[in-house]
């Protein structure tokens, strides 16, 4: 029977691992982060979007004028019909676009849609920067677009 060699790590070589697995774990969540907000992006562009439509179907359907609320401080918005209150990520920057008339103040104002499905019109805005999107309703079709 003769000696062994030993088997295993040295400690070097833990001290090595762990200093890896600790720089790949301070480096990746920001990786993620991005693509995060990127996701929470376009579901907020979804969410509102659906919003709008859901305000001209009422419209169209009913024969009557719809409306839909955006508060852009409490970061949520309501539909004529519905008396759900839709909420949004709260550090989202939000613009909103809309004729005078419509504007409730300083942090509401609504895009109405017409019983023949027109509107009048309006853009909002959401991002800042190279990411931003940005939902049209067209004034005359009342037809709701997704740019960007």
């Amino acid at each position: 029977m003769g000696v062994r060699p030993a088997t295993g790590f040295t400690l070097i070589e833990l001290v090595v691992v762990l200093a890896i697995l600790g720089l790949a774990y301070a480096l990746v969540p920001p990786l993620f982060s991005g693509a995060r907000a990127g996701a929470e992006l376009k579901s907020a562009t979804r969410q509102l979007a659906a919003g709008l439509r859901q305000a001209r179907n009422y419209a169209v359907s009913r024969r009557t004028e719809a409306v839909f609320t955006l508060d852009v401080e409490k970061r949520d918005f309501t539909v004529s019909g519905d008396a759900r209150t839709y909420r949004l990520p709260r550090q989202l920057p939000l613009k909103l676009v809309t004729a005078q008339k419509e504007v409730v103040d300083e942090q509401r104002a609504s895009i109405r849609f017409y019983a023949d499905g027109s509107s009048n019109g309006g853009r909002i805005t959401l991002g800042s920067g190279e990411h931003t999107l940005e939902i049209d309703v067209n004034w005359l079709t009342g037809r709701v677009s997704i740019l960007g």
